[in-house]
């Protein structure tokens, strides 16, 4: 895959808090009597309050996500519009906030990863799963014991970019005490017009998170509430048929390749293929990891059918007949 640096230059920088905002929250006696939030502020004021944000430059950045991702065609499509828009204006990128609905296993939250790397901004990721309250996300008054800020002002405050590319994953299985709603802070953040002044309940001072780009997953839209998915693109995505998992396997076996300096062919067999092609995205990358190690034992420089760890394959099974 190419780099995002070459599509996505850094177009310049944002102010996405008042640096003397932070010098009157910290006058605050409530403030001053918490030692981790005046730390926080000093270093609120030590990198100031501007951040990159980056634009894009050329569409060129998604033709590879094509390729690896085949079965997200209709949210790469989209993302190909929004981005010509970004261009023709000279902004940076926005697009409605995103839900990819579908099974476990089919790419959803690897995707999203590599969305930020083409779109050349950091990835964040959030385990909506293990969420028990609201204040996760937008942090928890000083006055608590052990409170802190939340995952979004951590994002832009310790980040580097405006713009960050925050997942959500298994939106739908966020849970917790009723009274603490851990989607709460969505409502407003999900809105442009809100998150401009977004402020964490820890850090006291306005944030503005309105160029943070979301993309949610889920396997279950049902126990998703009405007005989050009202702020969202939702995209079924399906699982991928033959030829996109032969695609998608060669995608990722290229990928592993680039990773390390390990030494073997460019490309894997038919054979090989036609094995993982059998195979969920997510386990495909497990399957390749054990038949690289298994190949290199065996002193080879390409892998064969014997190589690939028939368990994990019956494991990740799709429900496809084969003779692997």
């Amino acid at each position: 895959m190419e780099t995002a640096t070459h599509h996505i230059p850094i177009a310049g920088y944002k102010t996405i808090y008042n640096v003397a905002d932070v010098d009157r929250a910290m006058e605050n006696t409530g403030a001053a009597r918490n030692e981790y939030l005046q730390a926080f502020y000093e270093k609120m004021k030590g990198t100031g309050g501007v951040r990159f944000i980056v634009k894009p430059s050329s569409t060129d950045g998604l033709d590879g996500l094509y390729d690896s991702s085949p079965n997200f065609r209709e949210v790469i499509d989209d993302l190909r519009k929004f981005m010509a828009l970004a261009i023709d204006g000279d902004e940076p990128m926005q697009f409605t906030p995103m839900l990819l609905l579908g099974d476990p296993g089919l790419g959803k939250t690897h995707f999203a990863k590599s969305m930020s790397q083409v779109l050349g901004t950091s990835f964040e990721f959030v385990s909506m799963s293990s969420l028990t309250a609201g204040w996760i996300l937008s942090g928890a008054s000083s006055q608590w014991a052990n409170a802190k800020p939340g995952k979004v002002a951590q994002s832009l405050i310790n980040g580097e970019f405006a713009n960050p590319l925050i997942t959500l994953d298994e939106v739908d299985k966020a849970g917790g005490d009723s009274r603490y709603d851990p989607m709460g802070a969505l409502y407003g953040l999900l809105e442009r017009e809100t998150a401009i002044h977004f402020k964490d309940e820890f850090v006291e001072v306005d944030i503005d998170a309105s160029n943070i780009l979301w993309v949610a997953t889920a396997n279950d839209e049902s126990s998703i509430p009405e007005p989050i998915l009202n702020r969202m693109n939702v995209y079924v995505i399906e699982r991928p048929d033959y030829d996109a998992s032969i695609k998608i396997a060669r995608s990722i076996y290229r990928e592993i390749l680039e990773q390390h300096k390990w030494v073997f062919v460019a490309e894997p067999g038919e054979d090989v293929l036609d094995c993982l092609a059998e195979v969920s995205p997510r386990d495909m990358r497990k399957v390749l990891l054990d038949a690289f190690g298994n190949a290199k034992l065996d002193k080879r420089d390409h892998l064969l059918v014997k190589d690939l760890n028939r368990s994990r394959i019956s494991a990740g099974r799709k429900g496809v007949i084969g003779f692997c």
